[in-house]
């Protein structure tokens, strides 16, 4: 069975449709500015469960994820439409009020960076699962939005924060915990990381500012299969080192596995930090300051190696896969 990585690629190459291959479509909109276009859907049972989470937790997801697209591209978020399909038993409820006051909260984190907040959308009812599709417009200056495809060999590779708490999030969900939990802060931080994603605009308008990050993409799928998205566009290879991955450090306290801690962090995704590529030799060190070398490009076009203990391994995509 294709993935929809296989049918993405399949309909970009059948109806040449250029803009699709980046975290966002990018379109003009004057002399001076680009937009930037994205799409998430999410659904219940799929994407999230409403017995895991709450109407404030999950409004904030349906829109941040969406946002993080816009950082993975340097942008700066400027509108969004929001359409939800509610089953009947949620409609007749409170849910759909403390849903869009998760959004609002979002909207108002990030309008320091010109978010103006939701311009339209859609409801409907559905048969039995909530569904929610977000759309985000942001804009960049013309000719400056950070693509997948500018990776070259001699690259780092940099991740902005930790990596595996989201993983360990679902995990911990999956088990029977649930936010807050009477087990203290450790665990919740874990929780948190998957129910209440953070989109890393700030970051991502500083890379491009700076002109640090030549190629960038959000952790949505996991390091391993997002670093493959970076290789097949910039048409390069990498090595990761398994010693330089920042692990979460609530997910090391709960999880001893030294196999488990790299496996959530190389292959969980839902982090939703940045990882991006960028030539050392043409950046200030201090500019990279606080962000996390795991790695670099390579000329093996398409390869990603694993170093781990001395000892090399073939990376494969493991991230999240629809089908």
């Amino acid at each position: 069975m294709r993935t929809e990585f296989e049918f993405i690629q399949h309909i970009k190459k059948k109806y040449n449709l250029k803009h699709i291959g980046d975290d966002c479509a990018v379109l003009p909109k004057d002399a001076k500015t680009d937009m930037l276009f994205t799409a998430d859907m999410l659904v219940e049972d799929v994407d999230f469960r409403v017995d895991w989470t709450t109407p404030e937790l999950l409004g904030n997801r349906a829109l941040s994820v969406s946002l993080s697209d816009i950082a993975a591209m340097g942008g700066e978020p400027r509108w969004a439409m929001l359409s939800i399909g509610v089953p009947e038993n949620i409609w007749n409820s409170g849910f759909v009020e403390q849903f869009y006051e998760g959004v609002d909260l979002v909207v108002s984190t990030f309008r320091a960076y010109g978010m103006e907040g939701l311009i339209g959308g859609d409801i409907s009812r559905t048969p039995d699962k909530l569904v929610i599709d977000s759309v985000v417009c942001g804009e960049v200056p013309k000719g400056t939005a950070v693509l997948r495809s500018g990776a070259k060999p001699g690259d780092s590779i940099y991740v902005t924060g930790e990596v595996g708490g989201a993983a360990a999030g679902l995990r911990l969900l999956h088990d029977g915990r649930r936010c807050p939990d009477s087990n203290g802060p450790r665990f919740d931080a874990l929780l948190l990381r998957q129910l209440n994603p953070f989109p890393h605009i700030a970051d991502g308008v500083f890379l491009r500012r700076k002109k640090i990050a030549s190629a960038m993409i959000d952790l949505s799928d996991g390091i391993s299969s997002d670093l493959a998205h970076i290789c097949s566009q910039s048409g390069v290879g990498a090595v990761v080192y398994a010693e330089s991955l920042p692990v979460h450090r609530k997910l090391k306290r709960i999880f001893r596995s030294t196999d488990e801690q790299i496996e959530m962090a190389l292959n969980g995704g839902e982090d939703f930090e940045l990882l991006f590529t960028a030539d050392d030799k043409k950046i200030p060190p201090d500019a990279l300051a606080g962000f996390y070398r795991i790695g670099e490009a390579t000329a093996n076009v398409g390869i990603i190696e694993l170093i781990r203990e001395g000892k090399s391994a073939i990376l494969e995509p493991k991230g999240y896969r629809h089908f």
